[in-house]
């Protein structure tokens, strides 16, 4: 089923043509056409299915249609649980809205940058708000932004947000919000609090799933090596010159560690960077760009 079968208008399919968007996804098929219809949605599908586009284009479509004159209101929130996310969805708004004859103002709202810019971008004008929850009632506390315009609320990713003070943040969030609004909600899997969160947002939602034929961890191969402290680095570097590997992802246990042996893959020869939360965001979104582009090989995240 090609993107002109789901309803979305020839300016949004000539973008996603521009980038190489030909064929939705199971998710995207399922989801668009409901959220075209306005309908509250409770999604599960697993990370990497390409979710992201199955709100961002319902709610592209929507602004196109419905953009006001005069200074933009924030028509649509997006709650993410990190930064990185955060960011990633933010540009995915911005690519797929360039066609648009009225630019749209995205902004995104996160940790590890300056608050006064973040509300300053949203006073100037703001169509949509990308955030973490954290850094959203940051914002809120400070009385700067207008929510009574919203009319989508949507949680990406929102099992990955089950941490212990996520459930008050959103009671919050929910006061600051229109009770009448679109509800979207993803998630990879549907626990018990995932279903007690999902309640308190919205109480009939159509249930979206996609079934996947092969579970990921079916695609991975899994591998163990039993070997000493000392020879742990030596091993998997040969390992990565013998595959010849080009990214690798290498798992530490606290930030001392990291910053340490990517200082000793370095001297190596290998180009190889420490990723954790005492970065600057700048720094992090630096390396992650470095390591989609393959200028960094190694990347040792915590």
């Amino acid at each position: 089923m090609p993107f002109s079968q789901l309803g979305l208008s020839q300016t949004l399919q000539n973008t996603l043509k521009k980038n190489s968007f030909l064929k939705p996804t199971p998710i995207q098929q399922k989801v668009i056409p409901l959220a075209l219809q306005g309908d509250d949605i409770l999604a599960q599908a697993e990370t990497g299915s390409d979710k992201s586009a199955s709100f961002i284009l319902p709610i592209l479509e929507y602004l196109l249609k419905n953009k006001g004159e005069g200074k933009s209101k924030i028509k649509a929130l997006v709650l993410t649980p990190t930064r990185e996310l955060t960011m990633q969805v933010a540009d995915t708004f911005k690519t797929f809205s360039k066609d648009f004859h009225k630019k749209l103002k995205v902004v995104s709202v996160i940790g590890g940058e300056g608050i006064g810019d973040q509300i300053y971008g949203i006073q100037q004008g703001c169509d949509i708000l990308v955030a973490t929850s954290g850094r959203l009632l940051d914002v809120v506390s400070k009385k700067q932004m207008n929510l009574s315009s919203l009319k989508f609320f949507v949680l990406d990713e929102a099992d990955k947000m089950l941490n212990l003070g996520f459930a008050e943040e959103l009671e919050l969030i929910l006061k600051e919000i229109p009770q009448k609004r679109q509800n979207l909600l993803f998630s990879a899997t549907y626990p018990l609090k995932i279903l007690e969160i999902a309640s308190k947002i919205t109480q009939n939602p159509i249930k979206v799933a996609i079934e996947y034929e092969k579970p990921t961890v079916d695609s991975i191969t899994q591998r163990a090596i039993e070997v000493d402290v000392h020879n742990r680095s030596p091993l998997l570097r040969e390992l990565i010159k013998t595959h010849k590997w080009e990214r690798v992802l290498v798992f530490m246990a606290n930030k001392r560690a990291t910053d340490n042996i990517a200082a000793k893959f370095r001297k190596y020869g290998f180009n190889a960077e420490s990723f954790h939360g005492e970065l600057t965001q700048e720094d992090r979104n630096y390396t992650l760009d470095d390591f989609k582009a393959k200028r960094v090989g190694v990347l040792l995240p915590i």
